[in-house]
């Protein structure tokens, strides 16, 4: 198990790591979340001993990198592929280390079928491709068959089949009971492989819980409701019904209209009573990009003058049933994501509790551990 109490590591005026506690689990995959610049990378080189905590400490069952015996039969980490003399060839590579560390030759020859380099194991690393590179480090990362794995941004430069390699490769090492570390920009690929999230915001912690919990926590909820194309009137009814019922209506670009506040069940009956035909009632489906861009949207350091994520920002909601001529909501992908605001930027989430009531109350609501107001800009060393 990794433990992190109190973490902090200053660069000089710099906090690039501030009061972070957390543990990481044997028997789970972890994901390790964060904005460029959170102080991921600083966090995950003080867990294997590179950089020393100003204060506080991180300990790998109990002792700290450095008092662990052989550690790097204890530890395995891919923290940066390139780190590889490229006049070396793979597999002397490999052997120097397993030297270095007491293991057997025999594992240097196995890990290279594991990560399936065999058949180029005597050529110079400096004809590596980007993912030859990755599957490199991952061999060196496995070569004495730890129980701790840290592997920072393993599945840069792997195509498809490699990406589907990795992460059944982490789910196996996590089956075996052992402690998986993940960092990861890409949402889709770790909503698919960690069950257990780690999210970090300028140097402190955002959120620490299960996958499934994050995103129900931090994620918006909506109805998207059809109605037929034919009945442009029909529209205009049901819209009227649903407001009057509690809820909450927006349309979007392509007539579809947007309902929070109420339930499928609900929206159907109403839609029923106003003789309405409904073509699609569907319930909004939360991902991982979604919950994630909604938590940490206040701790991104560098942002474009045209920043995609104003599209988070919740539209102005209809002030009067003019479906045809009045303001729409914007087009939001249906395989894309929609947030609403942050606390404190005046506008109210989309959820769907189960008591209309209750939309006032939840929307202000603050995400767990929600991420301090002053910025820390931290050091390029601390990426």
């Amino acid at each position: 198990m990794i433990e992190a109490v109190g973490l902090t590591k200053r660069f000089g005026a710099k906090t690039a790591v501030d009061q972070l506690s957390f543990q990481v689990k044997p028997g789970h995959v972890t994901g390790f979340l964060g904005p460029n610049g959170s102080g991921k990378s600083t966090t995950m080189r003080m867990i294997v001993g590179l950089d020393r905590p100003t204060s506080g400490q991180v300990t790998i069952n109990g002792l700290p990198f450095r008092d662990l015996p052989n550690a790097q039969r204890s530890v395995g980490a891919l923290l940066d592929a390139k780190a590889v003399h490229g006049g070396r060839r793979a597999r002397a590579h490999l052997l120097s280390i397993a030297q270095l560390s007491g293991i057997p030759e025999k594992r240097v020859d196995e890990v290279l079928g594991v990560v399936g380099l065999q058949d180029v194991a005597r050529q110079r690393t400096k004809g590596f491709s980007l993912g030859m590179g990755q599957r490199l480090g991952i061999a060196t990362a496995l070569l004495g068959d730890p129980q701790v794995l840290l592997f920072d941004e393993p599945v840069n430069g792997l195509d498809p089949e490699g990406i589907l390699w990795v992460r059944n490769l982490m789910k196996q090492l996590a089956s075996e009971g052992r402690t998986v570390l993940v960092s990861s920009h890409l949402m889709s690929e770790m909503a698919l492989t960690a069950d257990h999230l780690i999210v970090i915001g300028r140097g402190r912690l955002l959120a620490e819980m299960g996958t499934q919990e994050f995103i129900t926590h931090n994620s918006a909820g909506f109805a998207r409701v059809r109605t037929a194309g034919t009945d442009p009137d029909g529209r205009s009814a049901l819209g009227a019904a649903l407001t009057e019922a509690g809820g909450r209506v927006l349309q979007e670009p392509d007539g579809a209209l947007r309902v929070t506040g109420l339930e499928l069940p609900a929206i159907s009956d109403l839609a029923h009573e106003a003789g309405v035909r409904l073509w699609e009632l569907s319930p909004h489906r939360a991902s991982l990009e979604e919950a994630y861009m909604r938590m940490t949207q206040s701790s991104v350091e560098y942002t474009s003058t045209e920043d995609p994520r104003a599209e988070l920002w919740e539209p102005e909601p209809l002030s009067v049933p003019e479906w045809d001529d009045g303001p729409v909501a914007p087009e939001v992908p249906r395989t894309g994501f929609y947030a609403p605001p942050p606390p404190g930027a005046g506008g109210q989430p989309f959820l769907m509790p189960s008591d209309p009531g209750e939309l006032a109350e939840a929307a202000g609501n603050a995400p767990l551990n929600a991420p301090v107001n002053a910025p820390v800009n931290e050091p390029e060393e601390s990426r």
